[in-house]
């Protein structure tokens, strides 16, 4: 009989509990809805019975109902959103729209091609309203140059709010869910399509702008439960670069669009 040769114990591979518990316990946070009052972590925002019967919760911080605006209309909660009160953005922010990753990234799309969009519509606008010769070969290239400047000044708008924001300490991780709120945030632009309707004076769009600033400055607060004045100044630094590179664009494509439209001109003399 051949000796049965005994092997050594096999090492069991353990499973990663510590990504698997991180991953859980990031996605219980994600599900968890917030108090609108104290911005308090609860479990449950209401207790359905049936439909059409239920209850509100109680915060258990506050001891004040958790959302208020479940049973509002959605005017009021539009009107309390363009007045800036934070139980309102809190409303939005958390217990609207979901915060898990992957909803994330397929809203964070949408938003910004619709931030771009009103942008865009924004610059047209401004085009509309200045005294710019209106030859044929502008009123070709003027859609392309308000994209590229659209574009550019984006761009430059979400690099320096990310600089700005490591700079001052606020929110360096949930980048994702941090610029979904400030394109949430950004909700005020919609007044834009007001402008052609009651032939508002150019000055309006720049009141819009300091909206949209200052509207984005209370989202960064809600989200990151950060101090007013460093939301406000990362807020403004973004909004600042944003607006300097829209210029330095818009006067490097109009002296590029000049040139162009002289070429016609100069082979017509020549």
């Amino acid at each position: 009989m051949k000796p049965v040769a005994r092997e050594g114990p096999v090492a069991m591979k353990r499973p990663n509990t510590e990504n698997r518990s991180q991953n859980e316990t990031c996605r219980e946070m994600a599900r968890e809805k917030r108090c609108v009052e104290c911005g308090h972590r609860v479990k449950s925002l209401l207790i359905q019975y049936s439909p059409g019967n239920f209850r509100l919760m109680k915060c258990e911080n506050c001891d004040e109902v958790a959302d208020e605006y479940i049973e509002c209309e959605l005017m009021i909660i539009f009107i309390d959103l363009v007045l800036h009160k934070t139980k309102a953005y809190r409303h939005l922010l958390f217990n609207v729209f979901s915060q898990e990753t992957v909803y994330v990234q397929h809203l964070l799309w949408k938003l910004v091609l619709a931030y771009l969009l009103l942008d865009t519509y924004r610059s047209l606008l401004l085009r509309r309203t200045n005294d710019e010769s209106s030859l044929p070969l502008n009123s070709i290239l003027a859609p392309l140059e308000v994209l590229v400047n659209v574009l550019s000044a984006n761009f430059a708008f979400v690099v320096s709010f990310v600089l700005a924001s490591k700079i001052i300490s606020i929110g360096a991780s949930r980048r994702k869910e941090i610029l979904l709120g400030i394109f949430i945030s950004s909700y005020i632009k919609i007044f834009l399509f007001a402008m052609p309707v009651w032939e508002f004076p150019v000055s309006v769009i720049f009141i819009i702008d300091m909206l949209v600033l200052t509207s984005n400055a209370v989202a960064l607060k809600v989200m990151t439960e950060s101090t007013t004045s460093r939301c406000l100044a990362a807020c403004f630094m973004a909004h600042s670069i944003k607006f300097l590179a829209d210029q330095i664009s818009g006067s490097r494509s109009l002296k590029h669009l000049g040139s162009v439209m002289y070429l016609p001109f100069l082979f017509r003399n020549l």
